[in-house]
């Protein structure tokens, strides 16, 4: 897929910081207005069509860098919906790791003092960067990358990273230490997640990285992985009363955190961490089968080995869960491609467009009924829908089925969806912990990182 350097974007988050995330280059549209030719959405009760025009631009979901809605209420279909409260006061993050000072003093102000911060999450799937200007209390997004890399193909069968790769993700790196330089960032937090806590060599590529890129990335656990995802995505969920659930499907792994709102950052009262994304899934489960029949009996599979994962994390929620019933309608908001991908679908987009998906709430069954026609369809059918295309018509199916199971876990009625994620949660934690000046503690990654570009 194409790379593109994104338009400067206002993002509008209370607080400290939200950001958006997928660089585009689509025509500026009007806000919540699909492209010129895009079919009416659907109303939330209509059974979503799964059409299989081919797509006129494959996109990948994962958040573009456009103008945000950050802070403002969840965007229900056909429903009314209270406005979501918005923080009102910076987190109080947790240690920050990794933070990394780029840029020579000199360099560090620009654009009248605004200073540029940088965060790079490097997944299972893909390697992702966002850099960002504080503006007042919102941020600006100046520059954003996403590439596929699948750091983890293979590494179910070996434990290991392969060379080919490795080579894909350091080529990608290559181009967010090319944009650090170039934007004159002032701190960056880069982090590794699952693929590299599995794999045996995961430590040594890390370690290839800082030599070739300058790029420090650190290997971050699950925990710190669901915090930041929390942190980068809880204005979008709905307003209410009681405890809610909050789920990221990565990769190689799916974090889940039941939080309690508050006036600013919600508190997290559980979370479980299962080894199961898009890709580990994928690869566990063997071939899709020739047949309907040996497709679904997959897909039956992939729902068992989840479900069974989420079991006791599902009995200790279980008091909560009877507690937020009692309040009101259960709330959940998910962040990954999967749940943005059958957002697409729901809403029939001609191709993906983030300002219709971010903060938009979806019926559940919806999900439940796109999730059932994509596992039973071949491949090459879901290739040609749009929205997925050939770089997720393999990894989609897994998706749903981790997706089925959490909606068996936290049965809510309707599903909320946000396209940010841990790029945002640790814009926001940097921008918030660290102001204007020299900062102690912080690792100086100017030469390494100028070396690394220069050299090449």
């Amino acid at each position: 897929m194409a790379d593109h350097d994104p338009p400067v974007a206002k993002v509008e988050v209370p607080g400290t910081a939200e950001a958006t995330g997928r660089p585009s280059r689509r025509r500026k549209g009007r806000r919540g207005k699909a492209k010129a030719g895009a079919k009416a959405p659907p109303k939330a009760s209509a059974s979503p069509q799964l059409s299989s025009t081919k797509a006129k631009g494959k996109a990948r979901p994962s958040g573009s860098a456009v103008k945000s809605e950050a802070g403002k209420a969840p965007r229900v279909e056909d429903t009314a919906a209270s406005p979501a409260k918005a923080p009102t006061q910076p987190a109080s993050p947790d240690r920050q790791m990794g933070a990394a000072r780029v840029g020579t003093v000199p360099s560090l102000l620009s654009a009248g003092g605004r200073q540029a911060y940088a965060a790079i999450d490097l997944g299972t799937n893909n390697c992702r960067l966002l850099i960002a200007r504080p503006s007042g209390e919102n941020f600006t997004v100046i520059d954003a990358f996403s590439r596929v890399v699948r750091l983890g193909e293979g590494i179910a069968q070996s434990a290991r990273l392969s060379d080919a790769a490795m080579e894909r993700t350091l080529a990608a790196l290559r181009v967010c230490a090319d944009k650090l330089v170039r934007r004159n960032v002032y701190l960056a937090r880069s982090v590794a997640t699952e693929a590299c806590r599995r794999a045996t060599n995961g430590p040594e590529f890390i370690e290839r990285v800082r030599q070739e890129t300058g790029i420090q990335l650190d290997i971050i656990s699950a925990r710190e992985e669901a915090r930041l995802a929390v942190l980068g995505c809880h204005v979008l969920l709905e307003d209410g009363f009681g405890p809610a659930m909050i789920f990221d499907i990565g990769g190689g792994s799916t974090e889940l955190v039941l939080i309690e709102s508050t006036g600013t950052v919600p508190r997290i009262l559980d979370w479980q961490s299962v080894p199961w994304g898009v890709v580990s899934l994928t690869e566990s489960c063997g071939p899709e089968g020739t047949t309907q029949a040996e497709r679904l009996e997959r897909y039956r599979h992939m729902h068992s080995l989840v479900a069974e994962s989420f079991s006791a994390f599902s009995k200790r929620v279980g008091p909560a869960r009877e507690s937020a019933s009692q309040e009101g309608p259960l709330r959940l908001l998910g962040t990954s491609g999967t749940v943005t991908t059958l957002a697409s679908l729901h809403l029939e987009l001609p191709q993906y467009d983030r300002r219709m998906v971010d903060g938009l709430i979806v019926p559940a069954e919806s999900m439940r009924g796109i999730s059932t026609r994509l596992s039973s369809m071949a491949i090459e059918e879901r290739r040609e829908l749009n929205c997925i295309g050939r770089e997720r018509a393999d990894l989609v199916v897994a998706g749903c089925a981790i997706l089925e199971a959490i909606l068996d876990l936290w049965p809510a009625a309707r599903l909320g969806v946000a396209d940010r994620g841990i790029r945002e949660g640790i814009l926001r934690s940097l921008i918030a912990s660290h102001s204007p000046g020299p900062a102690s503690g912080i690792r100086n990654m100017t030469d390494t990182i100028r070396n690394a570009v220069h050299a090449r």
